[in-house]
């Protein structure tokens, strides 16, 4: 089953809760991009995976799989 994308249901006008914001766009990130993560600081990007996922090399030597959204580029 694909997972369910809120922007796509509609707000019921009788309903309890605040209709959800689209979320703008992710970021696009390509190799040798400097960006910044709020944990684990500064880092290159080594590769870009499926929908989001972005490869980074911080600057402590680890290589790690993130969201693109947690990301900022520099």
């Amino acid at each position: 089953m694909p997972p369910r994308d809120s922007t796509a249901r509609r707000h019921l006008a009788t309903s309890p809760f605040q209709p959800i914001p689209p979320q703008p766009p992710a970021e696009v990130f390509t190799e040798d991009d400097r960006v910044t993560h709020d944990r684990h600081g500064l880092g290159t990007v080594v590769s870009t995976g499926p929908e989001e996922w972005v490869t980074v090399r911080f600057t402590n030597g680890e290589v790690r799989r993130v969201n693109g959204r947690t990301l900022e580029k520099l």
